[in-house]
């Protein structure tokens, strides 16, 4: 396997870049109010994994910049269920939109946090939360192996296909349970496989900033969260790819996907959720 930070580096360009296209695709002015057909931004890349995650209502809701930087695999938000007065946490926050969904559903009396490493992202995402007049949110840089927030200081932990980029899932989750108070939820979208992923995968570091190498198996999901201290478990498979969906994401990052790969392991969308004791 790649080491640590090679993985690591090669997500943040992956990140950093994305950004910067949105950002660019943003300053050609054609990024405005949206309107019906194609639009300029629709350059920035989507993968097969990120396409049509929120509703027109939520997509509504925010700026475009920062729907056309969410790289997700589900909605977390929605996950969730917030409530009112809520404090909330979005692990690899990204271009912002999840932490300003989240602002909106906790409301005045909430506050949402982002907490990302790609300084991009955040110059973007604080962008976004300005041009959204969102101001119970907030950006902060670092990363999810090391949470700047203090102990049991939220209520929510929510992420969006970005624990499964990290080489130190133990840390993460680790992470979750201690900024989480007694009670609080652990509901995030996440990439999965089913059966063995080839070792020519796991070696890749194009694979890893891609989603697929770094993806946990469902079982070892459940049984990590339970290391961590975790209860009320679930891994819901939300959506499963097939064989022209998994070489088209190859193709975005590089990667030729061998029909080996194809037969070995299967690779879905899965909701996963927790719960920190009382």
């Amino acid at each position: 396997m790649s080491d640590d930070k090679g993985i690591r580096e090669a997500v943040r360009r992956r990140y950093a870049a994305a950004a910067r296209q949105v950002d660019e695709a943003g300053r050609s002015s054609c990024c405005g109010p949206a309107e019906p057909g194609p639009s300029c931004c629709d350059s920035a890349e989507k993968s097969v994994i990120t396409r049509e995650i929120y509703s027109a209502d939520e997509v509504a809701e925010v700026p475009e910049a920062a729907a056309q930087a969410s790289l997700g695999c589900g909605n977390p938000t929605a996950l969730a269920e917030l409530s009112e007065g809520e404090v909330v946490l979005d692990l690899g926050s990204g271009g912002g939109i999840d932490v300003l969904l989240s602002a909106r559903r906790v409301g005045p009396a909430g506050r949402a946090y982002g907490v990302d490493m790609t300084d991009e992202m955040l110059e973007l995402a604080r962008r976004n939360q300005q041009e959204a007049g969102v101001e119970n949110a907030e950006f902060l840089r670092g990363t999810i192996e090391e949470v700047p927030l203090p102990d049991a200081s939220v209520d929510v932990v929510i992420s969006n296909c970005v624990i499964n980029l990290s080489t130190d899932k133990d840390r993460v989750l680790a992470e979750a349970f201690r900024v989480l108070r007694p009670g609080g939820r652990f509901a995030v979208s996440d990439v999965v496989f089913g059966g063995t992923v080839p070792d020519g995968v796991r070696r890749s570091i194009e694979a890893w900033s891609g989603c697929l190498a770094g993806a946990l198996h469902e079982d070892e999901y459940r049984t990590k969260l339970a290391a961590a201290g975790f209860t009320d478990i679930e891994v819901e498979i939300t959506r499963t790819y097939d064989a022209a969906e998994l070489k088209e994401l190859g193709k975005a990052f590089g990667i030729e996907v061998e029909e080996e790969w194809l037969t070995g392991a299967s690779f879905s969308s899965a909701f996963v959720r927790a719960r920190r004791p009382e």
